[in-house]
């Protein structure tokens, strides 16, 4: 079972990512109905290659790694757009182990996405 949702960076970046965890999914649909008030920020390890539901990035998250946070170590908070231009950064000193937890995401929808 997969499950889509959405976070936001400032006004206008949005990043869709897929879960396939049902706890996790879960956890999602918690935060989103305001259930779940102090785990909220999204957090998930960084693969190469677009995704159909998510096409203005070139990098999706894997959907196991997925989980929420409310603080993170500062090595893996990055702007979605300065992932997007340094991916050939990431996994060195830039977003070590290819983690990325943007500290100012937050959860903005389920998404619905038909294959």
């Amino acid at each position: 079972m997969s499950a889509y949702f959405s976070f936001m960076q400032g006004q206008d970046q949005e990043f869709i990512f897929e879960v396939t965890d049902e706890a996790t999914i879960k956890k999602a649909r918690d935060i989103l109905a305001g259930r779940e008030t102090s785990e909220t920020h999204v957090m998930g390890q960084i693969l190469m290659g677009q995704k159909p539901y998510n096409p203005n990035f070139s990098f999706h998250l894997r959907p196991e790694s997925i989980r929420f946070f409310q603080m993170a170590i500062e090595v893996c908070d990055a702007n979605m757009r300065y992932v997007e231009d340094h991916l050939d950064e990431a996994g060195g000193a830039f977003l070590p182990g290819r983690i990325w937890c943007p500290w100012d995401s937050r959860l903005k929808r389920e998404v619905t996405v038909t294959h």
